[in-house]
């Protein structure tokens, strides 16, 4: 038999295999470094939408979950 691939455990099984599998997706996005616009350092997500550098300390907004924009 195949294995099966666990989504995730937080969610459990009454919230549908595609809300637990977009779940997975943006939890792990937001948990990933990111990387500050200014000097290139580590960013690390401090609420939705807001980012703090660790290595230059400049805070700023970008997207919900990653410093990336669309």
């Amino acid at each position: 038999m195949a294995e099966k691939k666990k989504l995730h455990a937080r969610v459990g099984p009454r919230a549908g295999r595609k809300t637990r599998k977009e779940y997975l997706d943006i939890d792990t996005k937001q948990r990933k470094k990111q990387e500050c616009p200014y000097c290139g350092g580590s960013a690390k997500r401090k609420s939705t939408g807001v980012f703090e550098c660790k290595k230059c300390g400049a805070k700023f907004t970008a997207g919900a979950y990653t410093v990336e924009r669309k």
